[in-house]
């Protein structure tokens, strides 16, 4: 991740050359202007990740360049600086869009306390718009079907409480997703919603990504830093691919769950947090207890309220309006004129059984809005990208690596779903279709997790 860019706007060069020394041995980068006019038009050529601005400057004065920064909607936070403050005009900056103001002589403890803070507010409040412009668009929550909708009254039900959820799924079916929208439903939203895939950071790393560290804990180690749990204090944190937790850190992680506090890495005294716990896995926990690779008191702790995410395959009448969706977002971030999808080729789509779920379907979409040179999506062009055997039953659900038994059952799955769907659930009249006692058919239901109908 690149270094933050900061402009300092003073016309005391002993101010820029001490403040500018304090902010590179905290790893940023430093421009400087000794003039409110010069420090505007650099701001014009450039864009800066928070501007030190004094107050008294020559020429257009401190105040002058925040109200022309905010007229030019330049949203970079703004901390003044001022060697004769008073509560009056700290107030008067703060009022006129200041994030922060500070006092001559400036202490590096304060300077740094006060740009961290500032750098971590915006952050936040962009993460937050990215948030409910994904919530906004649905995304992979879209959908008319029964499953998707109660999984949406389920999210808005969750997002009223703090209790810690635990969401099941398939991978690609959008349990991030979930997770982001029971944060920005909540009484937390403008907290931070901080993110970490477990099965993708090294072990010896885990500890410090979720707790910190302070300086010295580990080689390379220069200078103290917070953990996800501190960010997310007062926010939520979301630990997917929770079931791939090292079982060490299980362990510290039920502590800090049931004490409310943490102790960084190399570090003694703790830090009391509060945050909620968000939780997604892939994998069966229960199975993970049984074979002892997951501790039975933190699944209690985490499975407070669990949200079980359908795959794909099971709301295959949603496919319509996701590649819909996916097929406009899909023109607008490659810059193609519209596209439509023909009636052949959507039932081409609405047809496979997507062992990759929406994230899939996404990404096929993408591949056709790319790869074919009409307006009109055809058929053939549909079934020309698809993966190999998609468009031939069975065949789709081929996944390498993958034993028989498990691929079987898919395509067994599938079959009896696409049943149950032509005769609108019901089950007697489907098992006559298959050939089946209804009794029969209700077993294999169970055995391969297929939801029981109502009103049958």
């Amino acid at each position: 991740m690149a270094a933050a860019t900061i402009l300092v706007v003073d016309d005391e060069q002993n101010i820029l050359t001490s403040v500018s020394r304090a902010l590179g041995l905290e790893g940023y980068e430093v421009e400087v202007a000794g003039s409110g006019e010069i420090a505007l038009e650099k701001v014009g050529k450039q864009a800066f990740d928070a501007i030190l601005l004094d107050v008294q400057l020559p020429g257009i004065d401190g105040l002058g360049v925040l109200d022309e920064l905010r007229a030019r909607q330049v949203s970079t936070p703004v901390i003044m600086m001022s060697g004769h403050g008073t509560i009056e005009l700290a107030m008067e900056a703060i009022r006129r869009g200041a994030d922060d103001f500070i006092e001559k002589p400036i202490g590096s403890d304060r300077l740094v306390l006060s740009l961290g803070r500032s750098l971590e507010l915006r952050e936040l409040q962009r993460e937050n718009r990215e948030l409910r412009r994904r919530f906004g668009h649905g995304e992979e929550l879209l959908g008319d079907g029964s499953a998707i909708s109660r999984l949406r009254e389920q999210v808005a039900l969750a997002a009223r409480s703090n209790a810690a959820v635990l969401i099941l799924g398939e991978r690609g079916t959008g349990k991030e997703l979930v997770a982001a929208a029971i944060h920005a439903g909540s009484s937390r939203s403008e907290g931070a919603f901080e993110k970490l895939n477990c099965a993708a950071v090294p072990d010896g790393l885990i500890e410090s990504e979720l707790f910190g560290h302070e300086a010295g804990a580990f080689t390379g180690a220069s200078k103290r830093r917070r953990g996800k749990f501190e960010r997310a204090h007062g926010g939520t944190i979301f630990l997917d691919e929770v079931g791939d937790m090292p079982p060490q850190m299980q362990a510290k992680l039920l502590r800090v769950l049931q004490e409310g506090e943490l102790e960084r890495v190399g570090g003694g005294a703790p830090v009391k947090i509060d945050v909620r716990v968000v939780a997604a896995t892939n994998k069966s926990l229960e199975a993970e207890i049984e074979s002892g690779r997951f501790r039975a008191d933190l699944f209690d702790r985490l499975n407070v309220v669990p949200l079980r995410v359908p795959a794909l395959r099971e709301r295959l009448d949603d496919v319509p309006l996701l590649t819909e969706h996916f097929l406009a977002l899909a023109c607008e971030v490659h810059d193609r004129p519209g596209k439509e999808i023909s009636p052949g080729a959507m039932e081409l789509l609405s047809g496979y059984a997507y062992p990759g779920n929406v994230r899939e379907l996404r990404n096929l979409v993408e591949r056709l809005v790319i790869l074919t040179p009409g307006s009109t999506i055809s058929e053939a062009e549909a079934r020309d990208l698809l993966p190999l055997g998609a468009a031939s039953g069975s065949e789709g659900i081929f996944r390498p690596e993958t034993p028989l038994r498990e691929m079987l059952e898919a395509v067994e799955r599938s079959l009896i779903e696409k049943a149950l769907r032509h005769r609108r659930g019901h089950v007697t009249k489907t098992a006559a279709d298959l050939g089946l006692e209804r009794s029969h058919l209700y077993k294999k239901m169970r055995a391969l997790g297929i939801r029981k109908p109502d009103g049958d």
